[in-house]
């Protein structure tokens, strides 16, 4: 039976539209600064002080905040205000856990529906993957490979016909992002991260939906077993709470 006729926009290179409203962008703003560590774990967002700094008002500034609740990266402490959300092992494991149900079944849907456009889209991903990855070694080129890390992620679930698993593993996939990036330097257990996504583009490519998605958990699963190796400590000093 033919497979069928897809109408999928991909994207495996293209920037993210601009934002329509200064909401968005505060919230854009707000949300990359809590992944990549500028605002801790834990930290009192105060309304009065980052209105300055992210240049919009304080009522447009709540609502940003308000949609960042709904992602889970701050909480609303009611007449408290807002806090950046914590971090504790027990919660990477729980988003570790969600996102591998999810992911596993998105990319297996994938490889059953994906066409020769979604195969180009992903051999593209890749390969500016692996180009960043040559580049690991600058500092520099670390948000390179991050974004080009989530592009190819995104691309290889592309052909997955439900909006909402895509929706929800891209708020985990940012939650995920946090941990990931605090464990960046620790390096607590060996890997070669090209190898993973080497063999789990050639397990996709075959069309291999067992392999590739055992390949997929596999991967994912190291990162959350690195985060086991850190001590308990950890968590507490980059403000984390629980677990």
């Amino acid at each position: 039976m033919p497979k069928p006729k897809l109408t999928v926009v991909y994207g495996a290179d293209a920037p993210a539209p601009e934002p329509k409203t200064l909401v968005e962008s505060a919230y854009r703003n707000l949300r990359r600064d809590i992944i990549e560590g500028r605002l801790q774990p834990g930290e009192k967002l105060r309304v009065e002080h980052l209105k300055d700094h992210y240049g919009v008002g304080a009522g447009t500034l709540r609502e940003a905040l308000s949609l960042l609740v709904a992602d889970a990266l701050v909480v609303s402490q009611g007449q408290r205000g807002f806090r950046v959300a914590p971090m504790s092992l027990a919660d990477f494991q729980d988003i570790t856990r969600t996102r591998l149900m999810l992911e596993c079944e998105a990319l297996r849907q994938s490889i059953a529906l994906g066409d020769d456009a979604w195969e180009g889209d992903l051999m593209a991903a890749f390969h500016r993957l692996s180009r960043a990855e040559e580049k690991l070694s600058d500092g520099e080129a670390r948000e390179e490979w991050e974004e080009r890390n989530r592009i190819f992620h995104e691309v290889l679930i592309a052909a997955c016909p439900s909006r909402w698993i895509k929706h929800f593993l891209s708020i985990l996939y940012h939650q995920a992002e946090r941990y990931r990036r605090l464990s960046l330097y620790r390096k607590p257990i060996p890997r070669n991260v090209h190898e993973e996504h080497e063999a789990l583009l050639k397990a996709t490519l075959a069309r291999d939906a067992d392999q590739a998605a055992a390949i997929l958990a596999d991967h994912i699963g190291l990162t959350l077993k690195a985060m086991e190796q850190l001590p308990a400590e950890f968590f507490a000093s980059n403000g984390a709470s629980g677990g």
